[in-house]
């Protein structure tokens, strides 16, 4: 739309249209591809590990115990001569599956469980709210050293158990979102056309109501592997030899002040990976509130 004297005039009603007059989008930055390329490379070294060509990680030489990094052991070698550089990598395994599968598990359970009390209300409401209450009122960490003792340390159980466990809040957000959008024109529309329920809440709800859990679920990533982590500092998670960034660590810590190495370089692996993971994490929550808050 032009005025008379040329100038350009932006219609509000069209400004929201795509193509229309929108403001242009900030770039994500230098660090976001950073951190990116990071895990890209966490991920692609788990995935490929047993392809390179690495020495194995559970492999001792005590002919070169305690070495420090040179050309042959990158990263050195531990109290019993295995290479650090191989148990990272192959330890990157463990803190990714747990990582990603428990709140794979636990987001999915807690949209599922979420939309179901939201839409229904009554009595099904009131039981999973009854469940979601007895999660957080029951000490998890209890719950963990009896299963662990009477099943043992293993993934499985770590990942089930987290995954099954720990979807509370993600039950609580799922439910306050299905509220919120089952008083939008586009459900009551639905519903005047006599779409079932199962239409309205696969098609019409969960889409929306998965926003908030998929721009929270990369910080969920990141909880996670820091609480494998500290569960296998703790001797908890999967029990050695099989090599993790908490049990490497927790190993390391006998050798603090001679071979900083040990621990060092699994430590800092960790930290770099879940800085990138909050960092991503962050940036994309921001996006999807942003496209959230349009809908």
């Amino acid at each position: 739309m032009t005025a008379a004297g040329g100038d350009r005039i932006i219609d509000p009603a069209a400004a929201s249209w795509p193509g229309v007059d929108q403001p242009i989008r900030q770039p994500f930055g230098v660090i976001f591809w950073l951190c990116i390329g990071w895990l890209g490379l966490v991920v692609v070294a788990a995935l490929c590990a047993d392809l390179l060509p690495l020495i194995d990680p559970l492999e001792t030489d005590f002919t070169s115990t305690g070495v420090a990094p040179n050309g042959r052991y990158w990263f050195g070698t531990d109290a019993l001569g295995r290479d650090i550089f191989s148990r990272v990598i192959f330890g990157s395994r463990i803190s990714l599956i747990i990582g990603v599968l428990v709140p794979a598990i636990s987001l999915s359970i807690g949209l599922a469980l979420g939309l179901i009390a939201g839409y229904y209300r009554g009595w099904i409401e009131q039981v999973i709210l009854f469940y979601v209450n007895v999660t957080f009122a029951f000490p998890g960490l209890v719950l963990l050293l009896v299963v662990l003792a009477v099943v043992g340390a293993d993934l499985i159980v770590l990942v089930l158990l987290f995954g099954i466990g720990g979807n509370g809040g993600a039950i609580r957000i799922a439910r306050a979102n299905t509220l919120t959008y089952m008083e939008r024109e586009f459900v009551t529309a639905a519903k005047a056309l006599g779409a079932t329920n199962f239409r309205i809440i696969v098609y019409e709800l969960m889409p929306n109501v998965a926003l908030p859990l998929i721009s929270i679920a990369m910080l969920a990533v990141s909880g996670m592997i820091v609480a494998e982590g500290t569960l296998s500092f703790l001797g908890l998670s999967v029990p050695p030899p099989a090599p993790t960034w908490g049990n490497m660590i927790a190993m390391g810590l006998d050798d603090l002040n001679d071979a900083l190495w040990v621990w060092g370089f699994p430590a800092g692996t960790l930290f770099l990976t879940v800085l990138s993971l909050n960092f991503v994490g962050d940036v994309v929550r921001k996006r999807l509130d942003a496209r959230e808050s349009k809908l």
